[in-house]
């Protein structure tokens, strides 16, 4: 896959994630929306890892720098 995402972009997103697992954690969020949240902190964490987002590539979308 082509890296489509910058570094404050993945950054973002794992911070996200974090705070998705900490409600989740804490017990503030309960119920199918904390699985939503889980799964979405999941694949956020993913997309990160992997430096790119199946959604930015299918809009033809990119935040990084352009070399």
């Amino acid at each position: 896959m082509k890296n489509n995402m910058s570094s404050v972009d993945r950054i973002v997103r794992v911070i996200i994630a974090l705070i998705f697992s900490a409600l989740y954690i804490t017990g503030t969020v309960t119920g199918v929306l904390a699985y939503v949240l889980l799964a979405l902190g999941g694949v956020f964490v993913l997309t990160s890892a992997i430096n790119s987002c199946p959604i930015y590539s299918f809009f033809g979308l990119s935040t990084c720098k352009k070399k």
